[in-house]
């Protein structure tokens, strides 16, 4: 049986490193980062560590309606939600994960854009 892309990389630990260094480099951008003015960073990198883990196969413990309720308010559009995905893929370059890891992790995460998009 083969390991999902969450195993291959070390679990929970090396995801959350991930989120950490996704997360700074939201915050960087002028494009993310009025997003999480006033935001519980560590709280959030805890929950979007978890979401991640989902992407990469690993336990689940969100709904598409916790998703869409945590997204509502914020007025994301799709250019923004295309700069995350741009920033999401860079970090997981810089902790060489393979091209085609990252095209899956991409396309799980480009399956949520409906949820997520609420701007437009």
């Amino acid at each position: 049986m083969s390991r999902t892309i969450f195993e291959r990389y070390g679990g929970f630990a090396s995801v959350s490193k991930v989120v950490s260094a996704f997360y700074d480099q939201m915050l960087d951008s002028e494009d993310t980062a009025r997003f999480f003015e006033g935001i519980d960073m560590r709280r959030l990198i805890d929950h979007q560590t978890k979401f991640i883990s989902t992407l990469m196969g690993g336990p689940s413990s969100y709904t598409q309606e916790q998703l869409k309720r945590a997204h509502a308010r914020l007025g994301i559009d799709s250019a923004t939600f295309d700069k995350s995905a741009k920033l999401l893929s860079e970090t997981l370059e810089d902790f060489d994960f393979d091209e085609s890891d990252i095209a899956e992790v991409l396309a799980e995460f480009h399956s949520y854009k409906w949820v997520i998009v609420t701007g437009e």
